[in-house]
């Protein structure tokens, strides 16, 4: 059997009711969903600006991220790991995008493209949330880029997975 979930952000609903629901009477954008289909990540401008906000499809609510949305940084292009542990996305301050990543775990989020001199877009994470991958103009056109976060990161893996390390 098939189900099927439809979203409409069009629906009219007043402000405080919209704060902790899906679908609001404001601009809920760029969808992107877990591995193991739990956690639903999306930009939206319910407070005026660009923020990334992490619904819990499991719990049908969202979920407060400490320290991801600070104010006056455009957030967008979300992509979690397997179990939404791991979020990155385009971070921009003062018009100029970096790829960052936020680990739910430690509520940290940090720049992993600072000082990178071209235009990047586009993020997405491996599912053990490794690898991260972008689109850069560095050479003058869209390319790809693969940033490793190392064999040391903690991976986003099921309970009980076993690591194989290479």
């Amino acid at each position: 059997m098939v189900s099927t979930i439809l979203l409409n952000s069009c629906n009219l609903v007043n402000h405080s009711q919209a704060l902790g629901k899906l679908n609001s009477r404001y601009n809920d954008v760029q969808p992107a969903l877990s591995g193991d289909g739990r956690w639903l990540a999306l930009v939206s401008n319910r407070d005026g600006t660009n923020q990334i906000l992490l619904y819990d499809l499991w719990g049908k609510q969202l979920v407060n991220l400490p320290r991801l949305n600070p104010k006056n940084v455009v957030l967008d292009s979300p992509s979690l790991s397997r179990t939404g542990r791991y979020l990155v996305y385009v971070s921009s301050i003062r018009g100029q995008p970096d790829v960052a990543l936020y680990d739910r775990a430690t509520r940290h989020a940090e720049l992993l493209t600072q000082g990178y001199q071209s235009w990047v877009r586009n993020p997405h994470i491996s599912p053990d949330g490794r690898y991260i991958v972008f689109e850069t103009a560095k050479r003058g056109q869209w390319d790809i880029e693969v940033f490793d976060r190392g064999p040391l990161i903690e991976l986003d893996i099921p309970d009980g997975a076993s690591v194989v390390v290479p």
